[in-house]
C-alpha cells in the first residue's frame, strides 16, 4: 500500500489500515523518532490515564503495562510480518 507525501509533509493514511487499527478522524497519533523508519501509535489520554489510577486501581491491579495500555486505548494489532522466501535453484 502506497501513501503520497504532500508538499506540506502530509499523509493520507488509506482507508483499509484505518480501519484495521480504528483509526478515527480527530485521533492524535505519536511518532517514534527514534527509529529508522515511520512508526505511530495512538496518543493516550493523560486525563484518561490519571483517572485511572483512582477509579480503576482495583479493576487493573495486577495487570501488566501493556494490559493497561490496550485497555486505555484499545488493542493495537500489528500486521504480519512478510517474509522474503528463499528459493533454491537446482542444477541438472
Amino acid at each position: 500500500m502506497k501513501a503520497t507525501l504532500t508538499n506540506k509533509g502530509q499523509i493520507t493514511i488509506p482507508v483499509a489500515i484505518r480501519e484495521r487499527l480504528g483509526l478515527k478522524p480527530g485521533q492524535v497519533l505519536e511518532f517514534d523518532e527514534t527509529v529508522p523508519f515511520l512508526k505511530a501509535h495512538r496518543a493516550v489520554d493523560e486525563e484518561k490515564a490519571r483517572a485511572l489510577f483512582g477509579s480503576k486501581s482495583k479493576e487493573l491491579a495486577g495487570k501488566t503495562v501493556d494490559e493497561w495500555m490496550d485497555w486505555l486505548r484499545g488493542p493495537v494489532e500489528l500486521p504480519p510480518v512478510k517474509r522474503k522466501s528463499k528459493t533454491k535453484k537446482t542444477s541438472k
